[in-house]
């Protein structure tokens, strides 16, 4: 069972690094905050442009460096598995120029949980290799790229 540090309801950086506290679920954080992801990615899609989301991934990515290695430094843990910014961004990776619709959502869940649980090369590589907020954040994306491509391709098929 994980437990969340109570820090992650005091301080807003722990705040953001749990996934809006999402990341505190006492089993499976990861997929729980990945499923917290799947909210504000159903928001934005209704008026982000491609260009503007390209701008979010890029921004939220670099934000959670920072959070994520703050965290990891103030906890003393790296990667502490409440930690879920990473799939929160990972998550909205996979959802780039995906079609609208709670389905594709499901589906790019799915995606993204599998190629990070399962983590092909390189995903392990970076998981266990690249120190600090980058490499929490690092493996993720990576397992984000990963399900993109499927999931681009799964598009391209049925539609």
């Amino acid at each position: 069972m994980n437990r969340a540090p109570a820090s992650v309801w005091r301080n807003p950086v722990h705040f953001l690094a749990f996934g809006l506290g999402s990341g505190a679920a006492p089993w499976a954080p990861g997929t729980v905050g990945t499923a917290a992801a799947v909210i504000p990615y159903l928001l934005w899609i209704q008026f982000l442009s491609p260009m503007l989301f390209v701008g979010l991934l890029v921004v939220t990515f670099v934000i959670g460096v920072w959070l994520c290695e703050k965290t990891s430094e103030d906890l003393g843990v790296h990667d502490h598995s409440g930690i879920v910014w990473d799939e929160f961004v990972g998550y909205w990776l996979t959802m780039f120029l995906a079609p609208q619709g709670w389905e594709w959502a499901l589906v790019g869940f799915v995606l993204f949980r599998f190629f990070d649980i399962l983590k092909p090369w390189p995903v392990k590589w970076a998981d266990r290799r690249v120190p600090g907020g980058f490499g929490i954040m690092i493996d993720d994306v990576l397992a984000g790229v990963y399900a993109w491509i499927i999931l681009q391709i799964a598009v391209q098929l049925i539609n």
